[in-house]
């Protein structure tokens, strides 16, 4: 299967593509290559211009990944699309672009606005585009599979590194990250979200519609660890993510196999929701954590 990456500014780029190029990889997944891509890039976020010509370097130079002058050029040439850009304010831009009929995986976030999440996924539905878009983390172990199907889950908390940058907003650039481990547990439903900020920490209460509750806690430690403490009817189940094997090889088994089938094994209203949680809980922080209705949005 031949693959192209949109957006070579993201440091998820030179992973995938080692994965799936480099034969020698402990690692690889088979039966995919990433053969073409596009730059991308944005001026608006630091850590997009600041990264993308070494980013660049190590996908294109190590693997013979050919650079194609835009988009819709490499969309053609290729059987499925990851849209890496790490500015999520760039994505739906380029998705309007590639949303020809093939698989798109679309890296976290999703989006940064519900208004553009919304759109993004209307086009897909109006072209046939399949997508796909989940952090690394929903599949990481140590916190995947803590839940049985049998396991009614009351009250998920889940804690992981989430610092905000001057030029990104809020919650979306790391906090994508627990959210999607608590959307993982507890399922959609969200009705209102809290949002708390300290000094180290930003803490985020969702209420769900049938009486549960979801607990994000963003750190802004150098280096924060992933976890999560879920309440269930059988009694409690607690995780910490392992870095080994590493949460990438996990995600991009499922997107290969999305990739394949067309069908994502995450409902496009679960990726939704989190992007409504994130954006209630940026909306409840500037406002002193006064609740937010996801409803609303």
């Amino acid at each position: 299967m031949k693959v192209g990456m949109v957006g070579l500014d993201n440091s998820h780029c030179p992973i995938f593509a080692a994965m799936l190029n480099d034969h020698e990889h402990p690692y690889r997944v088979p039966d995919a290559q990433v053969v073409g891509a596009y730059r991308g890039g944005t001026d608006q976020f630091s850590l997009s211009r600041n990264r993308i010509d070494r980013i660049t370097q190590n996908v294109t130079q190590p693997y013979d990944v050919e650079l194609c002058d835009s988009i819709e050029e490499l969309a053609r040439e290729v059987d499925a699309l990851f849209l890496e850009s790490c500015d999520g304010r760039q994505h739906l831009e380029q998705f309007r672009k590639m949303a020809i009929g093939k698989p798109v995986y679309i890296d976290k976030p999703f989006t940064t606005s519900t208004a553009d999440a919304t759109e993004i996924i209307r086009l897909a539905k109006e072209t046939g585009t399949p997508i796909m878009s989940s952090s690394s983390m929903r599949y990481a172990a140590g916190i995947a599979g803590l839940v049985t199907q049998d396991e009614r889950v009351t009250c998920c908390e889940v804690f992981g590194h989430a610092p905000v940058l001057d030029d990104y907003p809020g919650l979306f650039w790391y906090g994508v990250h627990s959210a999607e481990v608590l959307f993982s547990f507890m399922g959609v439903g969200c009705k209102q979200v809290r949002c708390f900020p300290y000094k180290e920490v930003d803490v985020v209460i969702g209420e769900w519609d049938d009486g549960r509750v979801g607990i994000v806690t963003g750190t802004r430690f150098e280096d924060g660890e992933y976890g999560c403490v879920i309440h269930t009817d059988k009694g409690p189940r607690c995780g910490v993510a392992l870095r080994t094997p590493p949460t990438f090889y996990f995600l991009l088994q499922k997107v290969i196999e999305f990739f394949r089938t067309g069908i994502s094994p995450i409902r496009v209203e679960e990726t939704f929701s989190i992007m409504a949680f994130l954006e209630a809980a940026n909306r409840s922080k500037e406002q002193g954590g006064v609740a937010i209705p996801t409803e609303s949005l």
